[in-house]
């Protein structure tokens, strides 16, 4: 035969060899079904988004964030991709991401992200139930539902002790302001009940004299504020944190209107953090915030 030599294979060693490749390929598909990819390189495109990711733990698999996302710190490290409104494309390309998610209303960046073959995921935190059930999707779709569940029980847990605190509290009347440290005096613009910090607001013991719920930050003026004068004016917004002569300034343009329930009770308060814009995680700092501003008395410990 040529000079070759043949071996034969005995017909049992032969059945043994098939038996183990089967087993071989079966339990390959078998962790293909068990044991899902789920998605290593993450852009985020919106702080909220960023700060819920870090949250849960998977911060790690976070590459690229806008050029807003400040927190936590770590976030600072990861590649910036622009903004929501125009964020980088060749950034995308160049991080190679195998997610971007985005919130609901970013249709022209998800049509971007799909032309480029990157897989997207739409989401919501406009309320807070939006922000539980971002989260439960999160803890589905990226493999972390223990720390999903966990990170829920701890915001609902931090809203129930609120809530006992408050119960038996007379609610006051309140208006919450966004705050425009470039404009004092100027144009108001409130926030209305159905958003995420008018949500807050309500948590936190206060009646908020807006009460269409479809508008949700509506341009008022000071006649109106005069005619519902409210009990407790809150000025929010990262041009809130004033120091001394910024917010004696502000409460001197307030006392203009000494009918002002506010003003005669002296129950205007400024509350200037960086993320009192932000619907994440760090919701509950907010919460309490308001609550000592509407019920000082319960906080004199």
């Amino acid at each position: 035969m040529d000079g070759h030599t043949q071996t034969r294979v005995a017909p049992g060693h032969l059945i043994r060899i098939a038996f183990f490749l089967c087993a071989f390929l079966l339990t390959g598909i078998e962790a293909a079904w068990t044991q899902p990819q789920y998605p290593q390189r993450i852009i985020s495109m919106s702080p909220s988004i960023t700060e819920t990711l870090f949250a849960l733990g998977v911060g790690d698999r976070v590459v690229g964030v806008t050029d807003f996302c400040s927190y936590p710190k770590e976030a600072c490290t990861r590649a910036k991709i622009g903004g929501l409104l125009n964020p980088s494309v060749e950034a995308w390309i160049v991080l190679k991401p195998d997610l971007i998610i985005h919130q609901d209303d970013s249709h022209k960046l998800r049509i971007n992200a799909q032309n480029l073959g990157i897989r997207t995921l739409a989401v919501s935190m406009t309320r807070i139930q939006n922000i539980f059930s971002t989260i439960r999707t999160f803890g589905e779709v990226l493999g972390c539902e223990p720390d999903a569940r966990a990170l829920i029980q701890k915001l609902q847990s931090g809203i129930q002790h609120q809530q006992a605190r408050l119960q038996g509290v007379p609610r006051k009347s309140a208006l919450l302001l966004l705050s425009d440290g470039s404009n004092p005096g100027g144009s108001l613009y409130a926030v209305g009940r159905s958003t995420f910090l008018g949500e807050l607001l309500e948590l936190a013991g206060g009646e908020n004299i807006l009460t269409d719920p479809k508008i949700n930050y509506p341009k008022i003026s000071k006649e109106f504020i005069l005619r519902y004068s409210p009990e407790v004016i809150i000025e929010a917004g990262p041009d809130a944190n004033l120091s001394p002569e910024e917010k004696e300034k502000k409460l001197k343009l307030w006392r203009r209107f000494p009918t002002l329930t506010a003003v005669k009770n002296k129950t205007i308060y400024f509350v200037g953090v960086d993320y009192i814009l932000i619907p994440g995680p760090r919701f509950l700092k907010i919460l309490d915030h308001f609550a000592q501003a509407l019920h000082p008395e319960l906080f004199e410990d």
